[in-house]
């Protein structure tokens, strides 16, 4: 599968963190091109925003501007982003006046280029509790001013659903760390009931034609329950019509009834009719006849239904174009690992997760191996038969690709430029003048290998003393989850290696460890980055990591050495890095050896390829070219030639039939087993038209 494009897994450029909380996103700007050789990077260009006509602050009544061409029915084409936090920071001052702040990373930077061609509308939580009263003056600002829809949670939902579920159960499943969940099934129900609600707003403001696109673990249900809410519970599959029944079981009854509109239990599907079924058929060798009953109509009986063949997909179309929402394009887009199935399977609710994302008619993944990973879950556990770049389940095709991740890295480059970042680089410079100076950047998260990080450079030290006094290592270690027990831990056995490694070999003049357990400006990061001779990465398992990209960013004039973890998902990206197995830490402290030794040459060599590549899968360019796969597909199965071990039926039946006729077909098939299985043992019995046995 070839790659195509991406975006980054952080939304701060300082730290590596969730995508969907893009609040806590450093100001991005535009800048002009520097002069580096073999960089394609070109500058984006300013956007303006799409307008919306608005009867009121129901996301049910408002519609997109239609003026401009481009979308179904001559609308516009409207994108709508679907992610756990809205891009907006909200605040109330002592007066009771609400400030809005909108964020420049992450997704933001991302869709900026979508925002070009498309109308665009953001749906999120706001992050904190809005009163009722005030709801409709935010809902007002956040329309009009940011493009942006809240999706309202009280704080006892949001607090389970994204800390008790997606960050307690998904988050260390997906990382290769099952040992670390706590399922407990008050927070899957609180995961269930949330992805309600988001689904509840999103159909209210979808409209036929346009295009959702859902962001990451904490809404995997979301893709299911929309199409649900569009399409009707009936038009779904067997499958999903059971798996939502065991969605809804334990949620209110009035949520399920008033935001799916739905009932609890299994729902009955559509019946796959279309069949005239002709009521007391005499068959006695002549033409058919219809006996009329009594009381009847002349025409004969046709139960309600769909056409005979319809897939569970066509039918969903079918019910969508009577509500004016037909054409409904949904992507999902996971911004961490999918790990093996035979990690994934541990998880309790493992078919309501995959079969929530499957409705999608495109799923997007980091690497290669993320994606194959799914498809072989979809086969291992619901099993599915998967193609080598998507799946067909009920009708409908999901397409699933691979669209490593990026920055925006002018950034960084422009950021270089700024006094005040340079008056810090020459006071840095100056402190740590003859030393060689590598550095880490990491949020204090058990995946990302910081205690290996320091394992290997004491081991370094050890075998290479004379490297003592003459490197450092500055780690910034950004606070993450600290009332969570394990992550408690993990600073305990952190703050305990550094004591121990400077002790052992720091003096009086010398400190090998430069450890910061805190969050740092942008322009403080941005001169720490470009100091820096080598950046060292040794995250046990990640879904990007774009410290590299940053890093790399940033070394216009030094050609840092890049050490990269084999287990990041950048490290199928970014050639002209040191690969390391964490776990290996004699490896990496002889990349560490390498990485200080590495002629400028060689340096010049590997940087000039890694910022060319940094440079071309931006951002802005992940986030175009997954819209513009969305567009594309229809949710029907690419055409070629028909996958090995799949029949297709090159016979129909009448459009018109009888319960006799059918009788008969059923009769003979039971006629023509029976005597197969005389004739494979070799009895004379044999069963006759009439269905009397012959000896």
């Amino acid at each position: 599968m070839d790659p195509k494009i991406v975006l980054p897994n952080t939304t701060k450029p300082h730290i590596e963190t969730d995508v969907n909380d893009p609040n806590a996103a450093a100001d991005s700007r535009q800048a002009t091109p520097p002069n580096v050789p073999g960089s394609p990077y070109t500058t984006t260009h300013t956007t303006t925003s799409s307008t919306y006509r608005r009867r009121e602050q129901s996301p049910k009544t408002m519609s997109p501007n239609t003026s401009a061409p481009g979308g179904a029915n001559g609308k516009e084409q409207r994108l709508i982003v679907v992610s756990n936090r809205l891009p907006v920071t909200i605040s109330k001052d002592a007066n009771g006046e609400y400030h809005f702040k909108m964020s420049s990373g992450g997704l933001v930077s991302a869709l900026s280029g979508c925002k070009k061609t498309m109308s665009f509308t953001w749906i999120g939580w706001p992050g904190k509790h809005i009163p009722e009263a005030d709801r409709e003056h935010v809902n007002k600002r956040l329309l009009d001013e940011y493009q942006c829809y809240p999706v309202y949670l009280d704080d006892d939902l949001a607090d389970r659903h994204y800390n008790g579920f997606s960050n307690s159960i998904l988050w260390p499943l997906f990382h290769y760390h099952p040992g670390e969940m706590n399922f407990d099934a008050a927070n899957w129900l609180a995961y269930r009931e949330a992805n309600m609600r988001f689904a509840d707003v999103v159909a209210g403001m979808v409209q036929a034609g346009d295009m959702v696109w859902v962001q990451d673990y904490h809404l995997m249900l979301l893709p299911m329950l929309l199409r649900s809410i569009i399409s009707g519970e009936a038009a779904q599959g067997e499958m999903v019509r059971r798996e939502l029944g065991r969605v809804k079981q334990g949620v209110d009854d009035t949520v399920v009834k008033e935001v799916l509109g739905m009932s609890q239990g299994v729902s009955d599907g559509i019946e796959d009719e279309g069949v005239e079924i002709l009521d007391n058929v005499e068959e006695e060798g002549g033409p058919l006849e219809v006996k009329k009953s009594s009381g009847s109509a002349s025409q004969p009986k046709k139960r309600p239904g769909m056409a005979r063949g319809m897939s569970a997909f066509q039918q969903q179309e079918m019910v969508a174009k009577e509500k004016g929402k037909e054409g409904i394009r949904i992507g999902f887009f996971l911004h961490t690992p999918f790990p093996s199935s035979e990690i994934y399977r541990i998880l309790p609710v493992r078919r309501e997760i995959l079969l929530g994302v499957l409705q999608c008619d495109l799923i997007g993944f980091h690497t290669y191996d993320y994606a194959r990973h799914f498809l072989s879950s979809c086969t291992r556990i619901l099993g599915l038969q998967t193609m080598p770049n998507g799946i067909e389940f009920e009708g409908r095709y999901a397409q699933v690709g691979t669209y490593p991740i990026g920055i925006e890295p002018m950034q960084f480059v422009d950021g270089l430029r700024a006094e005040k970042v340079q008056t810090r680089l020459q006071a840095l410079q100056k402190r740590f003048e003859g030393c060689k100076v590598i550095i880490g950047v990491d949020r204090l998260d058990y995946i990302k290998g910081v205690p290996q990080k320091l394992h290997a450079l004491e081991v370094f030290l050890a075998q290479h003393p004379e490297w003592v006094g003459k490197v450092v290592l500055v780690q910034l270690a950004i606070p993450s989850r600290q009332d969570v027990e394990e992550y408690q831990n993990l600073r305990a056995c952190v703050n305990e290696l550094v004591g121990r490694i400077n002790g052992r070999f720091g003096t009086v003049e010398f400190m090998p460890i430069h450890y910061m357990h805190k969050s740092v400006p942008f322009e403080e990061l941005t001169a720490m980055y470009a100091l820096a001779d080598a950046c060292l990465v040794t995250s046990t398992r990640d879904g990007m990591n774009l410290v590299a990209y940053e890093y790399i960013s940033s070394q216009v004039d030094r050609h840092g050495a890049m050490i990269l973890s084999e287990f990041a998902g950048a490290a199928q990206s970014l050639n002209g890095s040191l690969l390391i197995n964490p776990w290996d830490v004699q490896s990496t402290a002889d990349a560490i050896h390498a990485a200080l030794t590495m002629s400028p040459e060689q340096r010049k060599s590997n940087w000039q390829k890694l910022f060319a590549y940094v440079s071309k899968y931006t951002a802005e360019a992940w986030g175009v070219s997954f819209v513009n796969e969305l567009t594309r597909l229809s949710g029907q199965p690419p055409t070629g030639p028909s996958v090995p071990g799949r029949k297709r039926s090159t016979t129909s039946l009448s459009r018109t039939s009888s319960k006799a006729s059918m009788q008969r077909r059923a009769s003979q098939t039971a006629m023509a087993n029976a005597n197969n299985a005389a004739a494979s043992t070799g009895s004379n019995v044999s069963v006759s038209t009439a269905g009397a046995i012959r000896v």
